[in-house]
This record gives C-alpha cells, sequence and structure tokens, in this order.
C-alpha cells in the first residue's frame, strides 16, 4: 500500500537514474568513439589501397587465386613493397637518370606540367624527410602587450626581412599555434630580447596548446594538482 508521501518520492528517483544512465551512456561514447572512427578509418583506407591496387595485377597472378580468400590488406601490402623499391631505384645513379629524364618530358607538356608540378610540390612538403623542426617553446606577448601566447620558436629571420625591419636586434620567427588544432597558427617574427625561452619541451606546450590550459607539464590528468612537498 502507498501513502501520498512515497508518490511525492518517486517522480524524484526517476530524473536521478535517468541523469545517471545519460551519464554513463555518454562516457561510453567518449570511449568508443575515437576507437571506433579510427578502426573505420583505417579499414576504409586499406579497402581503397586494394581496390586501386589489385586490379592493376593480372588476373593470374592475383593473390586471391592463390590465398583463396579475399584478404584486405594484401594490396596494401604490395603497395609497400612496391614503394619500397621504387625509392631503393630512385637513390641510385640510373633511377635520378630516369627521373631526370621523365621530368623534362613532362615538363613540356603545358597542362601535365602544371599538375605534376603541383602534385610534387605537395607531395614533397608532406612527406619529405627533414632535420628541421621547432627549437624550443617560449613566451611572446600577443596579440598586445601583457596577454601572453606560447609559441614556438623556428629559425632566426634572414635576408630582407631582417635587414628591413626596424628593430635595434635581429629577428626570430614563431609560429603562434591555436587551440585546439595546433597545426594552423600564425607566424610573426619579434626582437630577440622580446622572446622568453621556456623549459617545457614542444610535446609538453602542444599539449598545453591542445588542451587549452587543462594539461600542465607534469600532469597526468586535467585538474590534478601538482603532489605537495612533504613537511620535514
Amino acid at each position: 500500500m502507498t501513502t501520498p508521501f512515497d508518490e511525492l518520492q518517486t517522480p524524484a528517483k526517476k530524473p536521478r537514474r535517468f541523469v545517471g544512465l545519460r551519464a554513463s551512456f555518454l562516457t561510453g561514447l567518449v570511449v568508443i568513439a575515437p576507437v571506433g572512427l579510427t578502426l573505420w578509418l583505417m579499414w576504409s583506407v586499406v579497402g581503397w589501397v586494394d581496390g586501386f591496387v589489385l586490379p592493376l595485377i593480372p588476373q593470374h597472378y592475383q593473390p586471391e587465386k592463390y590465398i583463396g580468400i579475399n584478404l584486405r590488406g594484401v594490396g596494401l601490402i604490395i603497395f609497400l613493397i612496391f614503394t619500397v623499391i621504387v625509392g631503393w631505384i630512385a637513390k641510385g645513379l640510373i633511377g635520378r637518370s630516369l627521373i631526370v629524364f621523365a621530368e623534362s618530358l613532362v615538363n613540356r607538356m603545358p597542362v601535365v606540367r602544371s599538375i605534376y608540378s603541383g602534385v610534387k610540390q605537395i607531395a614533397e612538403t608532406v612527406f619529405a624527410q627533414s632535420e628541421s623542426s621547432f627549437e624550443k617553446a617560449c613566451l611572446i606577448q600577443y596579440p598586445r602587450k601583457d596577454i601572453w601566447a606560447i609559441g614556438f620558436i623556428s629559425i632566426e629571420a634572414k635576408g630582407e626581412i631582417n635587414e628591413k625591419a626596424q628593430t635595434g636586434s635581429n629577428l626570430v620567427s614563431v609560429f603562434v599555434p591555436t587551440t585546439p588544432n595546433p597545426t594552423s597558427g600564425f607566424l610573426l617574427f619579434f626582437p630577440r630580447e622580446d622572446v622568453i625561452e621556456l623549459d617545457m619541451s614542444i610535446e609538453d606546450a602542444a599539449k598545453l596548446v591542445i588542451s587549452a590550459g587543462l594539461v600542465y607539464p607534469g600532469q597526468g590528468k586535467p585538474g590534478a594538482e601538482a603532489p605537495k612537498p612533504k613537511a620535514s
């Protein structure tokens, strides 16, 4: 037998249970979504490479004929092996001569020349192995005085930029990343004395930018306080 007091208590419990279920669902979604999207993206890329490479192989050399099943990833393995072989040949004298000869032919074709030069420039920018990288993380006053921002020091400014800038010292090129995507940002030039170098590593500074200031160097979790020293 229920009483009026019980009827008043029942509606209050349901919203609490609903809030708990919703919080558990959102927590599970945060855990599952990145993993699921990553696996789906990798699976799609492998399938796309297979669909592009396998049709180029003659029918009597198709891997499915020997394996017995359509195994995803075989085309990707063939592509990687083929790319390594081409790169090894291109590093030799004969390979470099063939590349120069082929590029000379392409440069004579008006439309193909523009497409090839653009694709080549993009590929060299994305995939080229370069030893140059940011030197250190730093603090600079940006976008105005007394407002501080994290930047990455690349190199000292050279040539016309350093000569025509009306400053008392050499300029330093600083990349100021944006939050939460540190791959985009601004290239700024500061006098050397206006740049404060930080002791934290480039990786720690990038984490600080990506987390919007929630993860500081030495912190395990956002909002976690550093351990306090024990009293002697």
